[in-house]
């Protein structure tokens, strides 16, 4: 998951959506393609969090390109949302804006659900492993330098 493929799936989306309003479609008919929008904002959502906050094995990374990027990418979908709800509540009225922002919100929790909570505990697995080695090599370190030391003295 980056922010270029959730900003192309939301681009996606977004003309599905445009397109089924254009020519007049039901609002049921193409609840896929709001799903699919859905899912790109909160994955976007997501991965601004992760940039706020990065696992450790990723703290050497450059998060500073990724934020801007993922800000870059969340403006995008923030006029493709506005468009879109303005759109909508003119051609369905505001109650079927309110009808896609609930599909939304479900979307969203079965993204939490699903797939961050997977992927958090990745994170958290991944850096219980970094903590182990750098403590290890640590702990090895340490251990040589006093094995060493103690040999210089000539108490081993």
């Amino acid at each position: 998951m980056d922010p270029i493929s959730c900003i192309t799936l939301a681009t996606t989306a977004y003309r599905g959506i445009k397109k089924a309003v254009e020519v007049g479609k039901e609002i049921s008919s193409f609840t896929g393609a709001i799903s699919q929008f859905a899912k790109a904002s909160a994955d976007i959502d997501f991965l601004e969090q992760k940039a706020k906050k990065p696992p450790l094995y990723k703290m050497f990374t450059d998060n500073q390109s990724n934020a801007l990027e993922i800000w870059t990418q969340k403006q995008k979908l923030k006029e493709m949302r506005t468009e879109l709800q303005e759109y909508i509540s003119f051609v369905y009225g505001p109650s079927a804006w309110k009808e896609i922002v609930a599909i939304e919100a479900q979307q969203r929790k079965e993204q939490r659900e699903l797939v961050y909570k997977k992927q958090e505990f990745v994170d958290s697995v991944i850096n219980g492993i970094v903590i182990t080695i750098l403590l290890i090599i640590g702990f090895g370190g340490a251990g040589l330098i006093l094995y060493f030391f103690g040999k210089k003295q000539g108490k081993w």
